[in-house]
């Protein structure tokens, strides 16, 4: 079993990179992490399917409906990132997410040694929920969006992408169960929290390597956090602010990046991962078309009807995303049930 699966070839499918990162996706970067953190050969691919693979020049009013409808729930309930190997496939959002499938099916495990002892679950968990937390309420609700544009949406034009923003933050405010009445003290909660693990985590790294004797998913999740930290939020960032508070953590972020992101990579040059077919003809360059000039075909009467209708189709679509972005920004939060009892805190 072992033998086979180290035959076997892995592929990562994960957003695109930005800010300087192999992803700009705070979910996909720690899985990334990972397999380079244990070694494991992989090759790496793009997925631009939804939504990044949507341009401005080849929008169809249907799509525009479709966007609209899911897009809340690809951001927080996704399958990207995901691993696949001929019909073996891990998604994000099944079984614990990629990190934990693999480690169940025996393919890739770092924690074998780690997850009986007390200090290393509270400091994951705090890991996994309060700075993962935090991190949505920065991208969603505590910026103006834009480093959730380049991530999620960027080829997306600024309406549309900010009736998705808008959309998205809603979400997020329901998840969180922040209202008007409550949103200072959120908010508080939410850095307050963020603050005591990064001090928690902070003095148990010390000046070591690793948080304990050698790398594990807690790793895997830090790591990842503090390189998105640092180089996906503005320097204006609450949170940013915070970390850059504990040195030990900044040169722990930089030296596993240079050991293990920056040095020699074994996963392959990566590609755009789409469902459409990879047999689609390139662009000519702009040399032969200049010296190679079709003539203009005229367009039939059948062409200029269906042109027609699209424009008019398109139209109310953006009608209706206009109408989407007034209904959402007059919309009362303060309506909203929350049960205040739903909190967790850690000793």
């Amino acid at each position: 079993m072992q033998e086979s699966q180290e035959r076997a070839e892995y592929t990562l499918i994960a957003r695109k990179p930005s800010f300087g990162l192999p992803t700009g996706c705070p979910i996909c970067l720690p899985v990334y992490i990972h397999l380079k953190l244990a070694s494991f050969p992989f090759h790496l691919n793009f997925n631009d399917t939804f939504p990044d693979s949507v341009t401005t020049g080849r929008l169809s009013g249907c799509f525009l409906v479709s966007i609209s409808l899911k897009f809340a729930s690809y951001v927080l309930i996704d399958q990207i990132p995901y691993i696949e190997s001929g019909t073996y496939v891990a998604y994000n959002d099944e079984n614990g997410g990629v990190i934990e499938r693999l480690r169940e099916d025996g393919i890739v495990d770092l924690d074998a040694d780690f997850c009986s002892l007390p200090e290393w679950i509270s400091m994951k968990a705090m890991v996994s929920t309060w700075l993962a937390e935090a991190v949505m309420y920065e991208l969603w609700v505590g910026s103006d969006g834009t480093s959730a544009r380049a991530i999620y949406y960027p080829d997306l034009p600024w309406l549309i992408g900010k009736a998705l923003f808008m959309k998205q933050v809603y979400v997020v405010k329901q998840r969180f169960g922040i209202t008007k009445e409550n949103a200072e003290r959120k908010e508080a909660e939410i850095y307050k929290r963020a603050k005591i693990a990064y001090g928690a985590l902070s003095t148990t790294l010390g000046d070591q390597t690793f948080l304990f004797e050698r790398p594990s998913s807690l790793d895997t999740y830090l790591l990842g956090h503090v390189l998105f930290t640092l180089q996906a939020l503005p320097e204006s960032s609450v949170l940013r602010l915070a970390l850059l508070e504990h040195g030990n953590l900044i040169r722990y972020g930089e030296k596993l990046k240079s050991e293990y992101l920056e040095a020699g990579s074994s996963s392959s040059v990566p590609q755009f991962h789409s469902e459409a077919s990879s047999s689609s003809t390139r662009r000519p360059s702009n040399s032969s078309s200049k010296t190679k000039k079709q003539p203009k075909r005229e367009k039939t009467q059948e062409e200029k009807t269906f042109r027609r209708r699209a424009k008019y189709f398109l139209a109310t679509q953006l009608v209706a995303v206009l109408v989407f972005v007034s209904v959402m920004s007059g919309y009362d939060f303060s309506e909203v049930e929350v049960d205040e009892d739903d909190g967790f805190s850690y000793d």
